[in-house]
């Protein structure tokens, strides 16, 4: 009876026991390990291991109820990536490294990896351009659209139109909506920006100061009226991005970006018809 209970572990906790709380907790820890690119199954390996100390394969393989193959293949992926160390002991012995050192090493591997994709560019692109293009016929430029779910996507999209904009850039947007773009340093693009810029905001005079750097006659405070779920982009008069649902939203953000002429005039006309009934905000 000892031995089979030394078997199980907060994993197999009911929902009538003590330890269910605990395993509740565990599974929010899995949620968000999940997004420093660890597996479901590798996240709770990490977490076994940190929680219930040194272990040897076959151990971690009957406590978490996991195939024999798969558990090693588990343990060198984490071993792979930093986070898990062996000793020289026999049989082997697993560790799991402490939590923050495990985010450190996770996001200095991430960052390692895009900065080696970031030097790969200029090679890709030489080469891309040394391949004729085949049956090439000049066409229109057609209409698309880009669906994008969540934070690391949009931001990166607005990212890509704030850097090659070339005309005018126009930007409505509730006060939470202005407090993200201006925590995620999207602002400054206008600080020293020789092309046109104008920004129709709901913030209040609380959140004033993140205009402080740039030209008050570019920005606009929207009226009481306006619902503060409505946030959109446009970029030059050919590009929009278009928010289903923006900061004010309790789900993940959403939004659409599309090149279609009909959408961005439409939406432009909406921005001036407010932008002419708006007031300057307040220096």
């Amino acid at each position: 009876m000892a031995k089979e209970a030394t078997q199980t572990s907060v994993f197999d906790s009911a929902p009538d026991s003590q330890m269910y709380e605990y395993k509740l907790s565990i599974e929010k820890v899995q949620a968000e390990l999940s997004q420093y690119g660890l597996t479901s199954n590798q996240s709770k390996v990490f977490i076994y291991l940190g929680k219930y100390g040194s272990k040897t394969a076959p151990e971690v393989c009957k406590a978490l109820k996991l195939p024999r193959t798969e558990t090693y293949h588990l343990l060198s992926a984490l071993q792979n990536k930093g986070i898990v160390s062996a000793t020289f002991d026999h049989p082997i012995r697993f560790t799991a490294e402490p939590l923050d050192k495990a985010i450190w090493v996770l996001v200095n591997s991430e960052k390692e990896r895009v900065k080696s994709l970031e030097q790969m560019e200029k090679g890709l692109s030489e080469l891309w351009e040394n391949i004729p293009t085949f049956d090439a016929i000049e066409e229109e430029v057609e209409e698309k659209f880009q669906m994008l779910q969540g934070s690391n996507q949009i931001h990166s999209k607005i990212t890509e139109m704030t850097d090659n904009f070339s005309k005018e850039f126009l930007i409505l947007g509730s006060e939470k909506d202005y407090l993200k773009l201006y925590h995620g340093d999207f602002l400054e693009a206008f600080i020293k920006s020789k092309q046109e810029f104008r920004l129709l905001s709901a913030c209040t005079d609380k959140t004033a100061y993140i205009f402080d750097d740039l030209e008050r006659k570019n920005i606009k405070k929207l009226s009481k009226d306006v619902e503060n779920h409505l946030c959109f982009i446009i970029k030059d008069d050919n590009e929009m991005l278009f928010f289903t649902k923006n900061a004010n939203s309790k789900d993940e953000a959403f939004a659409m970006w599309t090149n279609s002429h009909s959408m961005v005039y439409s939406m432009k006309l909406l921005f001036e018809s407010l932008w002419k009934n708006s007031k300057n905000i307040h220096l």
